[in-house]
Parts: structure tokens; sequence; C-alpha cells
């Protein structure tokens, strides 16, 4: 008999929260009036407590794990995706697209850059690698108004890179290269350095056509394994581009 609900997770997030840490993670994930993540709300509970918290109610039915992902607590969220990616890494193909299917209908609950982290790559990219027929999905998140969309398609192209296709990276940082928000600089950057970890022709490459005019967080995320000389090198043509 499966005793898992969302009461039951609550609850033990509840006892395992921590009162220094639920002062912190406000701050450390900008939760303020005007920041990126205003009004998300926190327990103060770690990332490993809830993995634990996850495997023991891996099963918890989806009606009840919906319940957690429309939470407007933060670590019921986490520990709700974290359930719903490891369930899709065990599902067959059919449960695999209704599950994706499902992880559509709460996007909403992705609204931080630890939860779209968790579920982009591992859920929306895996699947998506699947049914390349669905890749405009990316490009669509990836114009959208909204900061968690263009981070979730940028960041869904890491199950790309494992497989080793760089193309929608590629394109999509050529998209989102003046995005106004630190975190698609930081997400893009990081995403390039990805790339260049298979195959730093492609990497180099996409610098060498956009150094220039790649915002400075992106370059310097997209260049941070590179020897000291080659990354002086691109930050010498990103200050003559806007010298």
């Amino acid at each position: 008999m499966n005793t898992s609900s969302s009461k039951a997770i609550r609850d033990e997030l509840a006892r395992a929260a921590d009162p220094e840490k639920a002062a912190f993670y406000p701050r450390f994930f900008k939760t303020g009036p005007g920041e990126y993540a205003e009004g998300d709300v926190f327990l103060g509970v770690t990332v490993p407590e809830q993995r634990k918290l996850a495997r023991r109610h891996k099963d918890l039915p989806l009606e009840q794990l919906g319940e957690l992902l429309r939470s407007e607590v933060h670590e019921h969220r986490l520990t709700g995706f974290l359930i719903l990616v490891a369930r899709f890494e065990r599902a067959d193909e059919a449960g695999r697209g209704r599950l994706f299917a499902f992880c559509r209908e709460h996007l909403a609950g992705l609204n931080n850059w630890d939860l779209v982290d968790t579920v982009a790559p591992r859920l929306v990219g895996a699947y998506l690698l699947e049914h390349p027929e669905l890749t405009p999905l990316l490009y669509e998140f990836a114009r959208s108004p909204g900061l968690w969309e263009r981070r979730i398609a940028i960041m869904s192209t890491l199950a790309f890179i494992r497989a080793g296709d760089f193309t929608h990276t590629l394109k999509l940082a050529e998209l989102l290269l003046h995005d106004a928000h630190d975190l698609i600089h930081k997400a893009v950057g990081w995403m390039l350095r990805e790339v260049g970890n298979r195959d730093l022709a492609s990497e180099e490459s996409f610098l060498s056509r956009h150094a220039r005019e790649m915002p400075r967080t992106m370059l310097r995320y997209a260049i941070e394994k590179f020897p000291k000389a080659k990354r002086e090198h691109y930050l010498k043509q990103k200050l003559r581009g806007t010298g």
C-alpha cells in the first residue's frame, strides 16, 4: 500500500527545516522586492535532505505530486520535481510522454534557477532529444518574455550536448546573445563551456564570431576553463568590441 502523500512530504520537510537556512536562502535566491525570485518562500531544508525524502516517496501519486509542484514553498516544489525527474528516468516510452506532458502543465513551478537546472536537462531536454519533432519548443521558450522559460530553453540543451549534438545550444546561444538578464548570461556561457569540453573547435568558432558582443559574464563563463593566455585573448576581443 502506498502511504506517500503530499501532506506527509510537507510534514517531513517542516520537521527538517533549519531556521538559519530559512533566513539565508531568501537572500541567496534573491526573493526580495524586484529581484528575480520575488516572493519565493523557503523552509530551510538542504538539497541532500530533499533528495533522500524524494527517494522515500518516489511512488507519490501524480495528483499529490501536482499539489507539491503548485505550492508557494520552494522546498515543496523542488522535492516534487526531484520525484518527477526520477520517475521520468525510470519510465517506459509511454510513461515518459505522460510525465513530460505533466511537467509542461506545471512549468510555472520552475521559478528559480535551481529548479530549472534540476528539471530542464534531465526531463525536458531528455524528452526532446528522443522526440526531435518537438524541438521547436526550445525556440518558443527562448523567445518567451519569462526569464525561467528562457533559462529552461538553454539548460535543456545540456541533454543534447551530452549526446554530442551542439546544434541547438549554439543556435540558442545566438538567439539569447543580447538577453538582458544575468541568469541567462551565466546559463549560456555555461552551456558554451560544456560544448567546448567536448568539441573545443565548435566553441571557439562561436567565440570568434561573437566574443566582442557577448555580455562579459557570458564570455567569462564560456572561457572559464581555458588557459590564461587564451582567456586573455578573448577578453581583449571583448574590450575592443566595447571600447
